[in-house]
């Protein structure tokens, strides 16, 4: 019998499949940037838990992948007769085995024993949570740990950084004591099953669903999915399947191609998607198109944003997780059709977001509409920073006022089948502008890729002329998503008159 670790445990309480992969194919493990993003996230906020329960620095970090697992078992044990907060402690019994994030000494009549907290990078409890609090206070029992009590540790979401590096209050406590300690029960069955499976010469069969991807993406999502029929038109090309007829439909009929979802299922979006898609025949309301559109004149704006986010914030005023933007790219379309191209770019590695405002108050005039493609992200944006910088926040309210969200009128009014059910900047550009391309970019090709390219340069290590590098890259970038904009109004528009 091996001893499973906890987040294996969590694995299988995902998919029993998934448990089986991770430990008998785990060559076959491919993780999404996000996931692997989310992994430095976790590891950032672990490093403030730290200083945040041993602020004096007397505690003990222990390091398994350095040590030796063996090594580290018992030092933790060793160090349930000292007085010092131990972090990352390790605790195995027959069958499984964690590590736990915090661990704290406290006295209760007279008595020492031990607190364990669990740091999460999320804003919030979440079910697996408890389950990972719940195997945590399990294991730890077993294992000897006069353990008092569990909680779990997330961040504040509405905590706002003070800066010098005061990051108290950056996380809040919610205590699980009580629902940890009354499922030993199931913990003992969630481990029993979980080495049933491991010990399985073949892998489960299990077909794709929404457990690939709640509650985390699982890297074997693509290995899973080629061992599979493919659909030549698959469902999930239906936008926004709610209804929960569709979806115990798809439920029960894996691989489900378009051809063969009844239409008394279908919304009319969804019904225009699928009869288009088969047909090949692109849908277009051009008379709708236009008159949505006529009713804003010239000159326009066409407007985009970056943003990045920190977990952990590095700016004085700013929240955990907040978007902050630190570029813009803006096209004016004259009433002679000239047009214009002005940007926006902050890689100082300081707080962007007043020079940002300022710059975005300058560009914008004082009329006409502002076009964006998902007003709901840009607005929100322009809001925050109204609520920021009070002196010129009537100035960025009355842009909020102008904008115009190319999105939905897109959505209302065309349909190409290489779309596949997506309304996405990127996804409608390649039928109404096949001349441009985001692949055809150097670097920088979407926005995930425009975050980590932020964090690349601002980085104090990045040389000066990577830095250039990634200047030219992000401008190139974010000004092809306005001049696509630019395209695309011009399209829905009617306006071929133009020489864009």
């Amino acid at each position: 019998m091996r001893n499973l670790s906890k987040s294996k445990l969590i694995a299988f309480r995902q998919c029993p499949k998934r448990l089986w992969l991770e430990i008998h194919r785990p060559e076959l493990r491919e993780d999404s940037a996000a996931t692997q993003a989310s992994f430095a996230v976790g590891n950032t906020v672990g490093n403030i838990a730290r200083q945040l329960y041993d602020p004096q620095g007397k505690g003990v970090l222990l390091d398994a992948q350095r040590d030796g697992f063996d090594a580290v078992f018992k030092r933790s044990a060793e160090l349930l007769s000292s007085d010092q907060p131990i972090f990352e402690a390790g605790y195995a019994i027959e069958g499984a085995l964690a590590f736990a994030d915090v661990m704290l000494p406290v006295w209760e009549k007279g008595k020492k024993v031990w607190r364990m907290v669990e740091v999460k990078s999320s804003t919030g409890v979440k079910d697996y949570h408890r389950d990972d609090t719940a195997i945590q206070a399990y294991i730890a029992r077993k294992a000897g740990v006069p353990l008092a009590s569990i909680a779990l540790a997330h961040i504040d979401s509405e905590w706002v950084y003070p800066g010098r590096g005061d990051y108290r209050g950056l996380l809040k406590e919610c205590e699980l004591t009580d629902e940890a300690f009354s499922r030993t029960d199931e913990v003992a069955e969630i481990i029993a099953s979980a080495q049933k499976v491991a010990a399985k010469k073949a892998e489960p069969k299990i077909v794709t669903g929404d457990q690939c991807g709640t509650p985390f993406a699982c890297g074997f999502f693509d290995y899973c999915q080629a061992q599979e029929p493919q659909a030549k038109y698959p469902v999930h090309w239906l936008p926004r399947i709610q209804s929960s007829a569709l979806r115990e439909y798809i439920d029960a009929n894996p691989a489900l191609d378009l051809r063969d979802t009844p239409d008394d299922l279908l919304n009319p979006l969804q019904q225009r998607v699928k009869l288009h898609t088969l047909s090949g025949a692109t849908f277009f309301d051009e008379q709708g198109a236009v008159a949505e559109l006529e009713v804003h004149t010239l000159p326009a704006y066409f407007l985009d944003f970056e943003t990045i986010q920190f977990a952990v914030p590095i700016w004085k005023g700013t929240r955990p997780y907040q978007q902050i933007p630190f570029q813009f790219s803006l096209h004016r379309l004259g009433r002679t059709g000239k047009l214009e191209a002005q940007a926006f770019l902050d890689l100082s590695g300081n707080d962007p977001s007043r020079c940002f405002a300022e710059a975005l108050v300058e560009v914008c005039g004082k009329s006409g509409p502002v076009y964006v493609y998902n007003a709901g992200f840009e607005g929100a944006r322009i809001s925050e920073l109204a609520e920021r910088f009070s002196r010129l926040a009537t100035a960025l309210r009355a842009i909020k006022e102008r904008l115009v969200d190319l999105h939905p009128i897109t959505k209302a009014n065309y349909y190409h089948p290489s779309q596949c059910g997506s309304w996405s900047i990127k996804a409608v550009l390649p039928a109404i502008a096949p001349d441009l391309s985001y692949e055809e970019l150097d670097g920088v090709q979407n926005g995930g890729m425009a975050m980590e390219a932020y964090l690349e340069a601002i980085h104090p290590d990045t040389s000066d002329e990577r830095k250039a590098e990634i200047e030219r890259q992000l401008l190139a970038y974010c000004g092809l998503d306005t001049f696509a904009m630019v395209r695309l109004w011009q399209f829905l528009s009617g306006r071929h008159d133009l020489k864009l």
